[in-house]
């Protein structure tokens, strides 16, 4: 990670403990890694996003419904997804120290070493003519005496995919490796003696160099118990996904609901992974919450319904705010999807930790219902009254994180700049340019000076803003000028003052978070104002 990118992550997070959006979970004991709590701003801000997410695909469509099924399920759910006997990833434990590491990407640790970019780099560069259409494609470029088929497994163990490439590609001023991720824009150089010495060596643990233990299978569900009694017949989990609840639920919506073909459930929900290795603030945690949707529809309309919801999804993203040119979407290539997927698009965000995915959009063929209808032995078929035909639909799956969201926007409406003191003198600011329909606090409310009646008609004007359902901080403490900066790193898009003029004539001074420009308004104008101001 760049050293710019690592500061403002630091800033990033300074900011939301100090501001209050997001809290280390248990902190007063020390914490418990992979666990967030989000304070009054964070808190306000998430629920803003869940809210916008069902206004757009339940409360303004006629084909979705929504659905609220249970954290813990019967084991059997998630027997029959393949949950119990495949949700495991292969780790490595070290005997001295007693660090676990994944074992499929173990690599990852002690090879992506940079070192100065080499000369001859440049007479590679058009190999990646090739690939430059292709976001996410990796390739290793190496000098022509470097065997190719070791290369591609060391490649692939240390990204985790399988859709490294390796180029033999000779180098005229000395042999040099070459690994492309992403869109080209990250670029790791690795000497060709060492990528050798590590596909002979013996793997010892990273940081204490000691031995590894053999490679053991680790299920990522939190197992509980359900009853007074302890044993094997009362095994439960935790949700790893909420996507499994609308499968069993699919038959029960279908029959209450008379919905016909194509139509979707969503779900706003928490799920728990047992992450090994938590990491990137609230990026990959072990409590997080998942925007779902699981739309039903026809075989032969599935290819049209896939890549609507892929550009529709990427669209909803541009629209809370996400903007600039640090959000894609990704298409899978075939060696990367999942057994039962017939095609996946990634939308991804480049956070300051790398590039990674926001949401997946999915079409899951019929697998899913196949499967749970031959555990559960219940028909999942659907009918037909006009075709007479009888079949089980095919889904398509948008799955979207409402963590990863807000940790994306956190990153996005971060921004400092300079502005000019009460004397003239320009000082840096600190704001968050969150979009005005997703922001915590969407206008604060100031009198000047305490005193003189202006604390009178500045409550007077929260009130009534409050009353009509907007979120509203009401401040009286400190210099003005400071408590516009407050707003500013809350994120609050309009701050109404009232001062001397407003005794007078009953006009208020209403500033813009991003150009700070001001005007006066009729105080009896606030909430029309500022409802147009986020609309």
């Amino acid at each position: 990670m760049a050293q710019n990118a690592n500061d403002l992550m630091e800033k990033l997070v300074a900011l939301c403990k100090r501001r209050g959006f997001i809290f280390q979970s248990s902190e007063i004991y020390g914490g418990i890694n992979g666990f967030w709590d989000y304070g009054p701003l964070g808190v306000e801000l998430k629920r803003n996003v869940k809210d916008v997410w069902w206004e757009d695909v339940v409360r303004r469509r006629d084909d979705i419904v929504g659905l609220d099924s249970a954290i813990i399920m019967n084991p059997k759910v998630w027997e029959a997804s393949g949950h119990v006997g495949g949700f495991n990833d292969p780790m490595v434990d070290c005997k001295q120290c007693k660090a676990r590491f994944r074992a499929d990407q173990f690599d990852r640790y002690h090879l992506l070493e940079t070192t100065e970019i080499p000369e001859c780099v440049e007479s590679v560069h058009d190999q990646w003519e090739q690939f430059k259409d292709k976001p996410q494609a990796a390739s290793f470029i190496a000098d022509s005496g470097t065997d190719p088929a070791e290369l591609q497994k060391l490649v692939r163990r240390t990204l985790g995919s399988k859709k490294a490439k390796v180029l033999t590609v000779p180098c005229a001023d000395g042999p040099a490796f070459e690994l492309f991720v992403d869109d080209g824009r990250k670029r790791y150089y690795l000497n060709p003696t060492q990528v050798e010495e590590k596909l002979t060596a013996e793997d010892l643990c990273p940081l204490c160099g000691s031995e590894l233990t053999e490679t053991r299978k680790f299920n990522l569900m939190f197992k509980t118990n359900v009853g007074a009694m302890e044993d094997s017949t009362s095994v439960a989990y935790l949700r790893p996904e909420t996507a499994q609840g609308i499968f069993a639920n699919y038959k029960n919506v279908l029959d209450t609901s008379r919905l016909k073909l194509p139509f979707g459930i969503a779900q706003i929900g928490k799920a728990f992974r047992n992450e090994i290795n938590p990491r990137n603030y609230t990026f990959r945690s072990r409590e997080f919450e998942q925007m779902e949707i699981e739309f039903f529809c026809r075989r032969e309309e599935a290819d049209k319904w896939y890549e609507y919801w892929r550009d529709a999804r990427f669209q909803w993203y541009v629209g809370l705010g996400l903007t600039s040119s640090k959000l894609r979407l990704r298409d899978h290539d075939e060696s990367e999807l999942a057994h039962y997927a017939k095609a996946c698009a990634d939308i991804e965000y480049e956070f300051p930790f790398g590039v990674s995915e926001l949401e997946g959009v999915a079409n899951r063929s019929d697998y899913d219902l196949k499967c749970h209808e031959k555990k559960s032995g219940r028909d999942m078929t659907y009918f037909d009254d006009e075709t007479k035909e009888r079949f089980v639909p095919y889904v398509i799956e948008p799955s979207g994180g409402v963590d990863r969201t807000v940790l994306a926007l956190l990153c996005e409406a971060y921004c400092e700049d300079e502005v000019p003191d009460e004397n003239g003198k320009m000082q840096k600011r600190t704001l968050m340019k969150f979009s005005p329909r997703l922001a915590p606090i969407k206008v604060a409310v100031f009198p000047l000076v305490k005193k003189e009646g202006m604390p009178e008609i500045a409550r007077k004007i929260y009130e009534d803003v409050r009353a009509s359902g907007l979120a509203c901080f009401y401040d009286e403490k400190g210099a003005v000028g400071r408590r516009y900066r407050r707003q500013d790193e809350a994120g609050t898009p309009f701050c109404v003052t009232v001062d001397g003029q407003t005794l007078a004539d009953q006009t208020v001074t209403i500033r813009d978070r991003d150009s700070l420009a001001q005007e006066r308004i009729s105080a009896e104008k606030v909430v029309q104002y500022v409802k147009e101001g986020i609309s």
